[in-house]
């Protein structure tokens, strides 16, 4: 189902929600995080607030929607953001490493993951990744389907 098929099907059940949307996937393993996602498993995320700025895109908001996609550019489903804080990376929690769900679930884990995909991402842009670089953490609540 394409994006926009699967925001019509919920604008259905919520028709407040209007016709813009943000629609896109998981870091490197879209399909993963998006089945975890399905199972009330992630309900977090988190990104390098730095690219925000270089993409000239604005951080998430609290109350926006965004529709999940997989590898494929297929809709999965539909999130709604529930709380955003921006934190220096060493500050991130074991609450929040929780919420994202991945992996073991730990902080441990959380960190190593993040680090190792955060130091190329930002390299790729011509920044260095330290334990200082801010990183926006974003909680989101599965809207659709439910």
């Amino acid at each position: 189902m394409t994006p926009h098929e699967l925001w019509n099907e919920y604008k259905q059940l919520n028709p407040t929600i209007g016709d813009e949307f943000d629609a896109w996937a998981f870091g490197v393993l879209p399909d993963e995080l998006a089945q975890l996602v399905l199972e009330g498993t992630k309900t977090a995320t988190a990104s390098a607030y730095d690219l925000y700025s270089i993409e000239q895109e604005p951080i998430p908001e609290a109350g926006s929607y965004d529709v999940v996609l997989d590898s494929q550019g297929q809709a999965v489903c539909i999130i709604e953001t529930t709380k955003i804080s921006v934190v220096p990376f060493s500050q991130v929690s074991a609450d929040h490493a929780y919420k994202e769900g991945e992996g073991d679930r730990s902080l441990a884990y959380w960190r190593q993951v993040h680090e190792d995909l955060f130091t190329q991402w930002l390299a790729e842009a011509g920044i260095t990744f330290t334990e200082d670089s801010k990183v926006v953490l974003e909680e989101f609540r599965l809207v659709y389907p439910c």
